[in-house]
């Protein structure tokens, strides 16, 4: 079992993940592809806290970059046997897969404290800024009949919803393979990567 390669190949996936959680984080701020909002600070508290920029997506990229570079590591071998693997490396993979769990966490509790939430918008019942769903406790999910509550931004609630969505699947996929890649590491490191140069792993 060639636990390098492995690695590899869960950091090229948190890479893919990573950047696809920055794009829908960035998207968050421009509801309805309007700019406005955001200058005018008509976002929601939710929306502001990077969650897929700095969580899903800048600390999922440390562990995707050490494990992308995991075969330029040459630290250590398998019981003093450089070519059995690289102990040590694979050990510092999984402290970096635990940099990923955190980012990835923040990433999901986040998502999902935005979704039960809902978003933040101007209702003509309330003639003013509010957040309508607060108290519905993410009930309003499947109220589609309430979403015409919010006047603006247009179409708010569906971009909110989506997004928050998309952004918790991606969360949740980051944690399970950072999780992966620390079980991972801590196996590789134990018993170095003893594959040969001839063995082939498919991602």
């Amino acid at each position: 079992m060639c636990f390098g390669r492995r690695a590899r190949c869960i950091g090229y996936k948190l890479l893919i993940l990573a950047l696809l959680s920055i794009v829908a984080n960035i998207l968050l701020y421009f509801p309805n592809g309007e700019t406005r909002f955001a200058s005018e600070h008509h976002l929601g508290k939710y929306v502001e806290c990077l969650h897929g920029i700095l969580g899903g997506g800048l600390m999922v990229l440390i562990p995707a970059a050490v494990l992308i570079g995991l075969h330029n590591d040459d630290c250590c071998g398998c019981y003093g046997h450089e070519d059995c693997g690289k102990g040590c490396a694979m050990l510092s993979s999984a402290l970096a897969a635990f940099v990923g769990i955190l980012g990835s966490g923040y990433c999901i509790i986040i998502s999902a404290l935005g979704l039960s939430h809902g978003p933040y918008c101007f209702t003509h019942l309330e003639r003013n800024w509010i957040y309508p769903f607060t108290q519905s406790s993410g009930g309003y999910l499947f109220e589609y009949n309430k979403w015409s509550a919010c006047q603006e931004p247009q179409n708010v609630v569906q971009w909110n919803v989506t997004l928050f969505s998309i952004l918790l699947v991606l969360g949740g996929l980051e944690f399970i393979l950072c999780f992966i890649q620390i079980i991972n590491g801590i196996l590789g490191g134990l018993c170095g990567l003893c594959c040969s140069h001839e063995e082939t792993y498919v991602c």
